[in-house]
């Protein structure tokens, strides 16, 4: 197993369903979890996506929990638009599932910053599929040096 720490920053991904999305491939659990994926809109805003897998689904046969809020997470840190010297850590992340998800489907993730103060950046956002909303969230994040 490589256990170096790939460099910290987003990389641009080339082929496939995501290309022209970028990834950050230094959360390691992430890129395993997902992989991720991040888009800046022509309007400035952030849109987050991967697609759903059998990795993804809890005994009952739909999406789980806990790869919900660990999207949420994904996409709260994206809004926050880490630079390489600085990092974010989650303070709180509270959740309402809405409804499930199947596999293959695509959830996106897209939401705004509330406030952005000098340490903590307080978010909000929604995850959907098919124009559905399956979870709404807020999250608040403190900025830690790099």
């Amino acid at each position: 197993m490589d256990d170096t720490v790939p460099k910290r920053g987003w990389v641009d991904v080339t082929e496939g369903e995501f290309k022209g999305w970028q990834i950050w491939p230094a959360d390691r659990w992430e890129m395993h979890a997902g992989p991720f994926h991040t888009r800046r809109e022509a309007d400035g805003s952030v849109r987050c996506a991967f697609r759903l897998e059998a990795k993804h689904m809890n005994s009952q046969g739909s999406m789980h929990g806990g790869i919900m809020m660990a999207f949420a997470d994904y996409l709260a840190f994206a809004l926050t638009d880490p630079k390489e010297k600085e990092g974010t850590v989650t303070i709180s992340l509270n959740s309402e599932f809405v409804r499930g998800a199947a596999i293959g489907d695509l959830i996106e993730a897209t939401g705004e910053v509330v406030k952005a103060g000098r340490r903590l950046v307080f978010t909000r956002g929604a995850l959907s599929t098919g124009g559905q909303t399956i979870m709404s969230f807020s999250a608040v994040l403190m900025r830690t040096p790099g």
